[in-house]
């Protein structure tokens, strides 16, 4: 299968507020691939699970059920349903921080296995903004599950913002939001300047292809 024939998952990574939705929708766009948006797919159920178990159903970064059992049941749903996307031979996009997981350099190679991935490109979005835009945002958007994130603001970023993608096997673009704010031609651009740099020089990160 050739470069243009294969799919593209592309995953769009970044703390809550940073703009990750308007990427990833642009992204979709363009690129003609499903959207995939973990809050939409998991968000109802993840809610009922935490209220089954007797806590916040909107806790998240301070309710341990969460932590310690749904989210990692979020993540895997996500990646499943991209498998089934792949297989079919649609580019997918991927809405969602997977903060946990950006430090293991294996997780993405790991999981496509898992997951049954066909041969595709990866591309990892990191949507690049400022604390001062994110925390504006994330105080506008007005949501039950932001709560610890604002009364624990510096806590929260300090370790957001710490957080670096390690993950072998894909081409990484950082996509500018802040300031002005998400300018949709440009950050398509930054994506295909990327793209077309990695395979000019034949990079063979993706032991996939």
């Amino acid at each position: 299968m050739s470069q243009s024939q294969r799919p593209q998952i592309f995953i769009v990574i970044g703390p809550a507020g940073s703009g990750k939705s308007s990427v990833s929708k642009a992204l979709a766009a363009e690129f003609g691939a499903a959207f995939l948006d973990k809050d939409v797919v998991c968000g109802p159920l993840t809610e009922a699970l935490l209220e089954i178990a007797g806590t916040d159903p909107a806790g998240r970064d301070d309710n341990p059920v969460y932590q310690d059992r749904v989210m990692d049941l979020e993540y895997q749903t996500l990646l499943a349903i991209a498998g089934d996307n792949l297989r079919l031979g649609h580019s997918v996009v991927l809405d969602a921080p997977f903060g946990r997981y950006l430090p293991d350099a294996d997780f993405l190679t790991a999981n496509a296995g898992a997951h049954e991935w066909p041969d595709a490109e990866w591309i990892v979005v990191r949507v690049a903004v400022d604390g001062e835009s994110v925390r504006r945002r994330v105080e506008a958007r007005g949501l039950s599950r932001d709560r610890w994130k604002l009364e624990n603001w510096d806590e929260f970023w300090t370790r957001a913002s710490a957080v670096d993608c390690r993950w072998t096997g894909a081409t990484v673009v950082h996509v500018d939001n802040g300031g002005n704010g998400f300018q949709r031609a440009e950050a398509i651009a930054q994506v295909q300047r990327q793209r077309m740099m990695t395979t000019a020089d034949g990079d063979e990160r993706n032991p996939r292809r």
